[in-house]
């Protein structure tokens, strides 16, 4: 398994960050053709997803529904002031995994890989894993 950290820089403080033409790249330097990539974000207040990247409406409708969901200012007991930001990356999840296919992610037509900030802006890094044959 090969695995690289890379830097993400965020400007807001609730944005996804279209990341895949970087994991694309660490793919390239791999030399990887069959096996399986990750992506892993090592925070408690970001995380990652895969969904559509050819529209940005759909990153705006996914962070307008999920301030909806769980708004900056709540009932919360955490004194930091961040929980919204906690319960969004949960909700988001902190790994996901494409396969590799003749030396390419096998993400569908319209998919990209998104770091997603909500306790920004913040010097971000994120894990990417390689392996296979």
């Amino acid at each position: 398994m090969i695995w690289k950290e890379v830097g993400v820089p965020t400007s807001m403080r609730a944005q996804m960050v279209d990341v895949t033409s970087q994991v694309v790249s660490e793919l390239a330097s791999s030399g990887i053709k069959s096996g399986m990539c990750y992506v892993y974000v090592p925070h408690t207040t970001a995380g990652v997803t895969i969904n559509e990247n050819a529209d940005p409406d759909v990153v705006t409708d996914i962070l307008n529904g999920l301030e909806r969901l769980v708004p900056l200012k709540g009932n919360y007991r955490h004194a930091e002031g961040n929980s919204d930001a906690h319960i969004k990356a949960s909700l988001m999840g902190f790994t996901v995994a494409v396969p590799v296919i003749d030396g390419r992610l096998a993400l569908g037509t319209w998919q990209g890989i998104y770091f997603c900030e909500f306790d920004g802006p913040r010097r971000r890094k994120m894990l990417i894993g390689i392996e296979g044959k």
